[in-house]
């Protein structure tokens, strides 16, 4: 099973579209995850419709109609992993033991908000993943998105894609 990972999109704010080679990724993806900061709801409509399985949650610059429409925590079990997606998890130190005490019932928690790519992996297991943002690199050298791949219930490969720069 191949997963797509992004967070951070704030569209149209930051850019006018989403990468063409994040919507290619979206296209061979059994499911796309999106940890929040859509800030709009056409964006949150093109994933739906091009997804086959979409799981995703809102973030902190995420308005009413989004909400109304996305939990803050989503759950889903993958191929037999227990996959959860939260937008954010706090400051940096701490990050892995407090989202282990947070989700113990999980196996990967997909995560946003600070633009930051991050892969690491809690004392007790738990996977913590960030896809950096596709359309706002901040103080990264690269706009990101991840793909992984599962089989049998564990993650066997995490790619972090990193995107040319913007015209």
């Amino acid at each position: 099973m191949r997963l797509l990972l992004t967070s951070d999109t704030h569209l149209p704010r930051r850019a006018r579209e989403l990468p063409a080679p994040l919507l290619a990724a979206v296209e061979e993806a059994d499911a796309v995850v999106h940890a929040g900061d859509w800030t709009d709801t056409a964006t949150l409509d093109l994933l739906t419709a091009r997804s086959r399985r979409l799981i995703a949650v809102y973030g902190n610059n995420d308005g009413p109609a989004l909400r109304a429409r996305l939990p803050e925590v989503a759950r889903a079990e993958l191929d037999g992993l227990r996959v959860g997606v939260v937008h954010e998890t706090g400051g940096a130190q701490g990050r892995e033991r407090r989202c282990e005490d947070r989700f113990p019932d999980l196996d990967l928690l997909v995560f946003g908000h600070s633009h930051i790519p991050w892969d690491t992996t809690a004392p007790g297991g738990l996977r913590l993943l960030n896809p950096g943002s596709p359309t706002d690199r901040r103080r990264q050298p690269h706009c990101t998105y991840m793909t992984a791949e599962l089989d049998g219930g564990r993650l066997t490969e995490v790619t972090l894609h990193r995107l040319p720069p913007r015209r």
